[in-house]
């Protein structure tokens, strides 16, 4: 008869890889949303794909980031202001075209914060009345779009200027609200 102590079975497990280290659903969005974006421009733009050239791109991607995707760089070490630095985290395993979920697993083992992030949701503005957002949320829309309401006090400035601006930044959103 075969005795196996407490402490193999244990040892045994602990070499076994465990399921609960693989992304949910919806887990690390930012992390993995962005670097498929930025693995499909590397692909588009037809980078070496050695670990010196990736790191290269990402810095430069990086320096373009902007809300929750420049919170990723900065947690990575990919922006001018960030304390630590494991951007080759990401170059060195993408340079052998391991899947970025996978990245992102390892990344989460590193920094359990690169997983938290989430993308904020997003206004429908074709259905919604602007009238009855925050004016926070009008000045979030405006931010995305890299403008701002110089001399805007009032909501309906606000609003105005959303309105001014959609067909250069939601054309579609402004179609459909003048076909209403």
């Amino acid at each position: 008869m075969l005795y196996i102590s407490g402490l193999s079975v244990a040892l045994a497990l602990t070499l076994v890889p465990s399921f609960s280290d693989a992304l949910k659903d919806g887990e690390c969005e930012v992390c993995v949303g962005f670097l498929e974006r930025f693995y499909q421009s590397l692909q588009d733009d037809d980078v070496k794909f050695n670990s010196d050239s990736i790191e290269k791109a990402l810095l430069k991607a990086c320096k373009d980031a902007k809300g929750k995707e420049n919170r990723f760089c900065y947690y990575i070490g990919a922006t001018s202001d960030a304390a630590t630095k494991m951007t080759n985290e990401v170059s060195k395993p993408m340079s052998y075209h391991m899947p970025v979920d996978k990245i992102c697993e390892k990344l989460k083992k590193k920094d359990t914060q690169i997983c938290e992030l989430k993308y904020d949701k997003q206004v429908d503005l074709s259905t919604v009345d602007l009238k009855k957002l925050k004016v926070k949320d009008l000045k979030k829309i405006l931010e995305e779009w890299g403008e701002s309401c110089k001399g805007c006090v009032e909501k309906s400035d606000f609003i105005r200027k959303i309105n001014e601006l959609m067909p250069k930044y939601a054309p579609n959103a402004a179609k459909a609200r003048t076909d209403l």
